[in-house]
Order: structure tokens, then sequence, then C-alpha cells
């Protein structure tokens, strides 16, 4: 038996929307790189861009546990000499809300070009609101659609709903005749 890998046309890209907020900084970052790398569908390839776009938006409002927002560290350098700026999580979070995650992020795909390509289909805002509404409901549309008829029962409980509840059969042939 051979190996299936899909092929290019076979590629379907959903967008996701997450919130970040009350959520842990590390817990969210790995949610979000399975995601992109699209290890959640069942045609997965590790070699491949498989992966959905994300959305995340209240990146202000995350959450980290201890004492990570004093301690937290981000290191980045000019490449000047003595060009080394050192910012705690706290003042991050407070100057660009979006940076934290991005990062987290980054750091949990692979680093090489597959892992570069995959982070540019993270989109990261520090508020509730976003512009890629119309992809996002492009993407639920295109994923009810290809739901199977059995998992979109009618909402009016009609006869597909009561045939689907054999309960509900027993309990009408057991209704006793005067």
């Amino acid at each position: 038996m051979k190996t299936y890998s899909p092929k290019a046309r076979e590629i379907t890209r959903d967008w996701h929307v997450v919130d970040a907020a009350g959520q842990t900084l590390g817990r969210l970052a790995v949610e979000v790189a399975g995601l992109l790398r699209g290890k959640h569908k069942p045609t997965y390839a590790p070699h491949l861009d498989m992966g959905d776009y994300v959305i995340v938006v209240n990146s202000k409002k995350i959450r980290v546990t201890g004492r990570k927002r004093q301690q937290k560290m981000y290191y980045r350098h000019s490449m000047h000499p003595a060009g080394l700026k050192v910012e705690s999580l706290e003042k991050l979070l407070a100057r660009q809300p979006n940076r934290v995650i991005e990062r987290a992020v980054k750091g949990m795909l692979p680093h090489n070009r597959l892992g570069r390509a995959l982070y540019h289909h993270l989109k990261v805002y520090a508020g509730p609101d976003h512009p890629h509404e119309s992809q996002v409901r492009t993407s639920e549309k295109r994923r009810q659609a290809a739901k199977p008829a059995t998992e979109r029962a009618p909402a009016d409980g009609g006869p597909d709903e009561q045939a689907a509840n054999p309960a509900a059969e027993q309990a009408a042939e057991q209704v006793p005749e005067d």
C-alpha cells in the first residue's frame, strides 16, 4: 500500500477565529500553531503547507501564570555595537500586544521555509474587530456545505429528527389502547 500524499488542488484552507481573552499564552499558542500547520486535518502531511488561516482577536487580554509579566524578557538586537534591547512581557503587552502572541506562535512552527510560509497565515489583532469577516463567513458556508446530510438535521424537529430518535418511536408504539 502506498502512502497517500495530498495534491495541491486537494488542499482547502479555512479561516478560524480564536478569542485570546482570558486564555493562557502558551496553551493558546499551541492551539494556533496546530491550526496553522493543519494537524487537525485527516490528510495532514508534515512537509506540506496544509494549514488554515488563523485570526487571533483580543490579544491584549491574554493571561500568563506566575510572575511572568515582570520576569519574562524579550530580546532583540539592532546589529550595531551595544544595540541589545531588553523588554519585559508587561511592557511589550502595553506597547504591542500582538507581538507577544506572534512570537509565541512563531517559536512553535518549523524553523525553515515552511514555517516562514505558515507564519504569514497568522493574523493577530489587539481588539475584538478584524477586517476578515467575509473570508470567515465564506469558510463557514463551505464547511456547512461539506457536511453530510445526516449531520445537518432539521432544526424544526421534523419527521427526520423523530425518525432518528428510536426512544421516541418506542414510546409512540407503547401507547395503551382503550
